[in-house]
């Protein structure tokens, strides 16, 4: 299934497309970027087309959304995974001259939201490396809470790191909700 466009004050969300891969090709570059993302900076474009053809896929388990100011061209993602019956794993990456604007939160709780309302979710979860102090702190805004500490858990480019699990239920997000509409 296609993800469906979900709209915000400033943003667009719409299906990530293989045809985004240019666009995504600064972010998925950015070494500094990349640093807490699964894989090392990607060295072509090439390997960016393939890496977004992937997750442009429908059908694989997630939805992946293109976040957008409404000019169409993709500055990042977010992807709203599935897990066990009613609980989804969220991700997301947004290119970094975009950052400090709020423009991730506002996409991340957009999906969330979505997640909680449309998804028939109870919960939602995010997986982040304990160094990850912007992703922690966009987590943490969103309501979500500490959950654990996972020693050893991913081998990456940049060695074998530790990760942090971040949790949000359904109830939970409806007492904080409003702030982000």
């Amino acid at each position: 299934m296609a993800a469906p466009t979900l709209t915000t004050a400033r943003l667009v969300l719409r299906q990530l497309r293989a045809g985004d891969a240019a666009a995504l090709f600064a972010v998925l570059s950015d070494a500094e970027l990349m640093t807490w993302w699964s894989s090392g900076p990607h060295q072509s474009l090439a390997e960016t087309e393939a890496y977004v053809a992937r997750n442009a896929e429908e059908g694989q388990g997630w939805l992946c959304w293109a976040i957008t100011e409404g000019n169409d061209e993709a500055l990042g993602w977010v992807i709203l995974m599935d897990g066990k019956p009613g609980v989804g794993e969220v991700g997301y990456i947004l290119r970094r001259d975009r950052w400090g604007a709020g423009l991730a939160r506002e996409a991340v709780a957009c999906v969330v939201a979505h997640g909680f309302t449309e998804g028939g979710l109870r919960r939602i979860f995010a997986d982040t490396d304990p160094d990850n102090a912007g992703s922690i702190a966009l987590l943490e805004k969103l309501g979500f809470r500490r959950e654990g500490h996972l020693r050893g858990e991913w081998e990456t480019h940049i060695g074998v790191r530790d990760s942090l699990i971040f949790g949000l239920l359904k109830d939970e997000w409806q007492k904080v909700e409003t702030q982000f509409k």
